[in-house]
Formats: structure tokens, C-alpha cells, sequence
């Protein structure tokens, strides 16, 4: 008889504490937002029930903004953020969320329970919290 593996779950390891912003917010006050609580990710707010979060991360920054040498007080979030972004239910068990990671190659997630965004998840979060338990 095989040991059965303990579940963890999304919620066990996600970060609750992420930073939003709105679309409309020019990228330097996403940098000063992002700089102020030490990420490089995002969420973009819904304008409207009906509407989806979004995601700006400091690679989009890089590559839309900086590499382009455009300025960051005259681009808007909504300019070069993803939308609408793959998000993972709190509930799903680390291995399944793993996997949703490596067939989409993504770097982050946010955590939604029903329309509300709770938390954000990363592979590195999976491991180094969600793995580590296991081990």
C-alpha cells in the first residue's frame, strides 16, 4: 500500500499581501507603487463587474517602456499590461497549479475566490513553500 501525499493547497502557500492599481495609472506611479512595497508585480483593478483583472509586471515595464524609451509619466498601465490573466482558485491542489505554470510559462498568478482576488501565487512560492512542506 502506497503512503498517501499530503495535499497542499494554493491558498495554503499564496502571498495575501499584493499591490493593485488601476489602469488609468500612469507606469511611473507603478513604479513608485511597486518600489514602495518591494515586487515586481501588480494587479490591475477591474473598471467595471463585467470586466477581468489584469497584470503589469517590471518585465512589461522593461520591455514596453524602458527598452523603448518611452516615458513613464506619459504611459498608461492599461498600455502595455496583460489582460485578461490565467488565475488559479485557492483551492487547487500546488501540483496542478505547477503544471498550469510550466504549459503557459507564467510567472505569476492571482489567487481568485469567485470575482475577488485574495492572493498571488508564483513558481517560486510553489516550491519554496508548497514543495518544502512536502519534502
Amino acid at each position: 500500500m502506497m503512503d498517501k501525499k499530503p495535499i497542499i493547497r494554493v491558498r495554503d502557500v499564496m502571498k495575501t499581501d499584493f499591490g493593485t492599481i488601476d489602469g488609468i495609472a500612469t507606469i511611473s506611479e507603478a513604479l513608485k507603487k511597486m518600489k514602495s512595497m518591494r515586487t515586481s508585480v501588480l494587479v490591475v483593478n477591474k473598471r467595471h463587474d463585467d470586466d477581468e483583472y489584469g497584470l503589469i509586471t517590471a518585465g512589461d515595464i522593461a520591455r514596453h517602456v524602458l527598452a523603448k524609451d518611452r516615458a513613464p509619466d506619459r504611459v498608461n498601465v492599461y498600455e502595455i499590461m496583460s489582460k485578461p490573466v490565467i488565475s488559479v482558485h485557492p483551492d487547487m491542489d500546488i501540483r496542478y497549479c505547477s503544471r498550469l505554470f510550466a504549459n503557459h510559462n507564467l510567472v505569476r498568478a492571482p489567487v481568485l475566490d469567485g470575482r475577488n482576488v485574495v492572493g498571488m501565487i508564483s513558481p517560486n512560492t510553489l516550491v519554496l513553500d508548497g514543495l518544502y512542506q512536502i519534502v
